[in-house]
């Protein structure tokens, strides 16, 4: 046994970890039972702080002292004590364990949001029909004001080429050739084969 300080200032003997912990890297279970509660409450204690859980807090304690068992033979005296040692691993599975929740809790998030989101082939509908609406649009504006008037009349108010002639007060022949002209225009501003 190690004669261990406490803070105020008491001497009691406690165990000797280093020692605790050569002996488990070597099967000992009588040590590691030891060990085992040596640094049981400290290791709960860090875990509850980081996870709040006080159910998961138990679990992430007893995958951290499984790890102190199964990895006892990666411990170096010359890079701190074992209390520090086996701390940091339960620091890391502490933190593994709440960014393991949070990167579920997000996939859910993103599950749910996915539900409610239109299927690809609406959005992709709306968003070609869009497109094509401006394009339209666009290729309109390059008609002359008469194949522009004789278009919209004839394909989007649907009145027949009589009803455009009569409106715009110009022959039906000249109707029939603006329309002819100006959907020519469009096709090749549209770019569809003809």
């Amino acid at each position: 046994m190690k004669e261990v300080v406490h803070i105020s200032g008491a001497r009691s003997a406690g165990p000797d970890l280093p020692e605790l912990l050569d002996r488990v890297a070597r099967g000992d279970q009588d040590a590691f039972s030891s060990l085992y509660d040596a640094v049981g409450g400290p290791v709960l204690g860090l875990v509850r702080t980081v996870v709040r859980d006080p159910a998961q807090s138990e679990e992430v304690a007893q995958e951290v002292l499984v790890d102190v068992w199964r990895t006892a033979a990666r411990y170096r005296r010359d890079r701190g004590s074992v209390m520090n040692w086996v701390l940091t691993l339960a620091h890391r599975r502490a933190v593994d364990r709440v960014r393991s929740a949070q990167a579920a809790t997000e996939r859910e998030h993103k599950a749910a949001l996915l539900e409610q989101t239109p299927a690809f082939d609406d959005v992709t509908e709306q968003v070609e029909s869009r497109l094509e609406r401006e394009q339209v649009r666009r290729c309109l504006r390059t008609l002359t004001e008469l194949q522009r008037q004789s278009v919209t009349l004839a394909y989007y108010r649907g009145m027949t080429y009589r009803e455009v002639a009569e409106l715009l007060a110009v022959p039906l022949g000249t109707v029939k050739t603006r329309l002819r002209d100006g959907l020519i225009r469009l096709r090749d501003c549209l770019g569809v084969a003809g």
